[in-house]
């Protein structure tokens, strides 16, 4: 039978994937104060299975030790500046996608040296280096990468502008969820990597039980779900989508899929 993501013929690593254990890392900026979310999956043949979420990570050492939890883990797209040499202004891959995405709302924050002397972001990043995870490394080895939800939601779900699900009132920020939510569901049916959900953690994409939902709890909701939005786009690095890096490894990038999955 065909492998539902092997009706792509650029797909390049398909074979390479399966099996494959996967991490999405949601990452606070500052993680002592916020929490981190991560969502763990594993490429099978029928797609992309979510096999754990963890919520309310406060350091870098507490989402490093969750990592290692994993035995097989080879992939890792965290939602976070993983590299910054720039002592003010933006990165240029920030330059970049606000170039490509701005008008449609999906521009970045800027991030800098001086605004963010010692993030948590490259520190992790560096000790995943340690571990052996290669920034946009091959299908033979460990890597880590840095994502972007907004453009990558674009790609993803063929939209005119970004997903509206951050930021505005308790209410918009539930229908924002409870979209999202649903859209993430949809993708069960994707032709070119279905997402498939275990009931014990459908929770987070109910939008039943996101209406229920507010002040830190709300939060903690959108955590998990940009985690698993992390975990796919890691998922689809994998499997070799069409996409487009911008910037470089040396000063900073973001890895966008560019390929419509529903």
């Amino acid at each position: 039978m065909q492998k539902p993501y092997e009706k792509l013929g650029d797909l390049t690593r398909r074979g390479k994937s399966e099996g494959m254990v996967l991490a999405g890392i949601d990452l606070a900026w500052n993680s002592k104060t916020n929490p981190t979310a991560l969502a763990v999956g594993k490429l099978q043949q029928g797609g992309l299975i979510l096999v754990g979420v963890t919520q309310d990570l406060f350091s870098v050492e507490a989402v490093l030790d969750e990592l290692r939890r994993h035995t097989g883990l080879q992939g890792i797209a965290i939602d976070a500046p993983l590299v910054i040499k720039n002592r003010s202004g933006q990165r240029e891959c920030e330059r970049l996608i606000g170039k490509q995405y701005g008008s449609r709302k999906a521009a970045c924050h800027t991030s800098n040296l001086t605004r963010y002397p010692e993030p948590d972001s490259t520190r992790l990043s560096k000790c995943l280096e340690r571990d052996g995870f290669r920034h946009l490394g091959s299908s033979t080895e460990r890597w880590q990468l840095e994502c972007y939800p907004h453009p990558a939601l674009i790609e993803i779900f063929v939209l005119n502008e970004r997903h509206l699900y951050k930021k505005g009132s308790v209410d918009v920020r539930r229908r924002g969820q409870c979209r999202l939510g649903r859209m993430l569901r949809e993708l069960q049916e994707s032709p070119v990597l279905p997402l498939l959900v275990p009931k014990e953690l459908a929770a987070p994409f109910d939008p039943n039980q996101i209406l229920t939902l507010k002040g830190k709890a709300l939060k903690r909701n959108e955590d998990v779900l940009d985690a698993v939005v992390c975990l796919y786009i890691a998922a689809l690095y994998a499997i070799g989508v069409s996409n487009e890096v911008f910037g470089d490894e040396g000063n900073g990038y973001i890895y966008v899929p560019r390929r419509k999955c529903i």
